[in-house]
């Protein structure tokens, strides 16, 4: 083998998220999703089972938080921890890919809270 044929040191290759073909955006998806984006801030506090995520979680069904988690834990987001005790103690966390993505959303969320625009007909804060 040459040294122009040897695989060239660096970077990995990146994903392509404009391509429709890209699989980048899959995985962005899962991300931004609706519940996945309360998923992963719920965890952000720390490690929680299936009826705390539930409970913290507002509004989420149980298959919802059920095919959120499942995605998750195949992307690698989330860990489960499947304790052998009688009954069944499952714990939920981030992996440390989970943690980084979690932290550059945390940004968004915030924003979001503070930027949220009163509903149509509601009055503005002062005034009446």
């Amino acid at each position: 083998m040459t040294t122009s044929e040897k695989t060239p040191v660096g970077p990995p290759l990146r994903g392509e998220v404009l391509s429709s073909d890209c699989p980048s955006r899959r995985l962005l998806g899962d991300i931004t999703s609706k519940w996945g984006v309360l998923v992963l801030i719920s965890l952000s506090r720390g490690p929680l089972r299936w009826s705390g995520l539930l409970r913290t979680i507002g509004g989420i069904s149980e298959k919802m938080l059920a095919q959120t988690l499942r995605t998750f834990e195949a992307d690698g987001l989330v860990l489960r921890d499947a304790r052998p005790v009688v009954p069944p103690h499952v714990v939920y966390s981030l992996t440390g890919e989970g943690r980084q993505v979690t932290d550059l959303l945390l940004p968004l969320v915030e924003w979001a809270q503070d930027h949220v625009a009163p509903a149509p007909g509601a009055e503005a804060d002062g005034e009446r």
